[in-house]
């Protein structure tokens, strides 16, 4: 597995790199028994804390996604694979089933990000406000059990899925509440 460390205007010590590699390694191959990559990010938070991002794509467009922030760069790095492990205990049965259904291809994705803004002109006052990020992910085939799963190994808000039931696209995003709201369009 190519596990990938890289520090975002902080130097990662050898030992930590090693750390990390060994211990996303160890987390994925319990789960899996292929998993490609993985990019552990650090970088600098407020109150000059350090924060982890972990990303590991693990099959059939199933991306794993923590982040955590503490004082030190090491126990940022424990809480965000703690938070990747207790998301593998919780839905790797569910995994697994999903990846014996739709086979053992994994699929590996690259978001591009787009900035789009307009040179400002004195004449005209802005009409709606700018888009400023366009990323391309996939768009699973999914139950809505299975998407809500989705939503937070992904670690987003919303979520965009073909429903396996209906053959039509649904959202899931989650609530200000901490509960999940679930747009399906309606027929005309």
């Amino acid at each position: 597995m190519d596990v990938r460390v890289a520090g975002h205007q902080v130097d990662t010590p050898e030992t930590l790199r090693d750390h990390a590699v060994a211990r996303v390694e160890e987390i994925t191959e319990k789960y899996f028994t292929r998993a490609f990559s993985g990019n552990v990010t650090f970088g600098r938070g407020p109150n000059n804390d350090f924060t982890c991002d972990i990303v590991v794509p693990v099959v059939n467009g199933v991306v794993l996604k923590a982040s955590h922030r503490a004082p030190e760069a090491q126990m940022a790095f424990n809480g965000a694979a703690d938070r990747i492990e207790k998301q593998l205990r919780r839905y790797g049965k569910r995994l697994k089933e999903r990846r014996s259904d739709n086979g053992d291809q994994a699929l590996r994705e690259n978001a591009g990000y787009t900035i789009f803004a307009t040179e400002p002109t004195e004449d005209r006052a802005p009409a709606a406000p700018a888009i400023v990020a366009e990323t391309r992910v996939d768009i699973p085939d999914a139950s809505v059990s299975d998407a809500v799963m989705l939503l937070d190994l992904r670690n987003t808000t919303a979520l965009m899925f073909r429903n396996s039931g209906t053959g039509e696209f649904n959202m899931i995003y989650r609530r200000e509440d901490g509960n999940i709201g679930w747009v399906e369009p309606q027929p005309d």
